[in-house]
């Protein structure tokens, strides 16, 4: 059993992503623990699919088909879900999409859209579920920013930016809501196999080289999953994984002039091996 699971024993959970990758791996989790799971995600076949599986799991699930960019959409569900559980225990932004591009080559109306998806998604899912939890005097968010926010690899501009400004909400809500006991961890992980590339617009090289990096990191979504949640029952605010995300994290406080540099030379050899790939 989770330590989130004995600090909340209501046990309410909404996630959003969750028909597939991480969000999906976080209500198999949830599930064996018996919670009661909003799961919400813009595909409604895979959503119901994977609800299907979670429910013999163990979970109870509330599906909420959702684009966590629409504001107003996103207030009716949230509304919807409180009514529905009674409360929320833990808030899951994980919704997300992955793209690249140079960065005057990347179209405007890209960067709006993964503004609109990785930012505003979040914004939207605590704006409206942080009063709840003042009102509860209880909840716990995670949000899922990503190692990219340290990295800053080149052609990931608006990936990079939108992942550093899940950091800055996280670590501003952090000091906001522990007076009213409410807990904020932020996820950066590296990669590790996952989706996060279906709806990316850069192109299908971004696509194909995303994947080869996917390939190679060996890590599956559940073992992300289950060390996010010890973690983040510890309360821990960063949760950077794995080992040498930690060690990225660590290199960049100490030398950023050298770790910048570094990361080019090891962006530029990732490429060419991608490129040499796709020929």
């Amino acid at each position: 059993m989770y330590q989130l699971t004995i600090t909340h024993p209501k046990k309410r959970a909404f996630i959003t992503g969750a028909a597939s990758g991480l969000g999906k791996a976080f209500c198999y989790e949830l599930a064996k623990d018996g919670w009661t799971i909003g799961m919400a995600d813009i595909n409604i076949t895979e959503l119901e699919e994977a609800a299907s599986e979670i429910e013999k799991s163990g979970g109870k699930t509330l599906l909420f088909p959702l684009d966590v960019s629409d504001k107003e959409q996103y207030k009716k569900v949230a509304e919807d879900f409180l009514a529905k559980a009674g409360g929320i225990d833990l808030l899951f932004n994980n919704a997300g999409v992955g793209d690249g591009g140079g960065f005057e080559e990347y179209a405007l109306e890209n960067y709006e859209w993964m503004v609109s998806i990785n930012q505003m998604g979040v914004v939207y899912g605590c704006y409206y579920f942080i009063p709840a939890m003042k009102k509860q005097r209880s909840g716990h968010i995670l949000n899922t920013a990503s190692a990219a926010a340290i990295g800053c690899a080149p052609t990931m501009g608006a990936y990079n930016m939108t992942k550093a400004a899940v950091v800055a909400i996280s670590e501003t809500l952090y000091g906001e809501l522990m007076d009213h006991n409410i807990s904020v961890s932020c996820i950066q992980p590296t990669y590790f196999k996952t989706n996060v590339v279906r709806y990316a617009r850069g192109g299908d090289f971004v696509k194909k080289a995303t994947q080869m990096f996917i390939e190679k990191s060996g890590l599956e979504a559940d073992e992300v999953a289950q060390e996010i949640l010890n973690r983040a029952g510890k309360k821990e605010l960063y949760i950077i994984l794995p080992k040498n995300a930690r060690k990225m994290w660590f290199l960049k406080r100490l030398a950023p002039t050298w770790f910048r540099k570094k990361v080019k030379e090891q962006f530029m050899e990732a490429m060419n091996k991608a490129m040499r790939r796709s020929r």
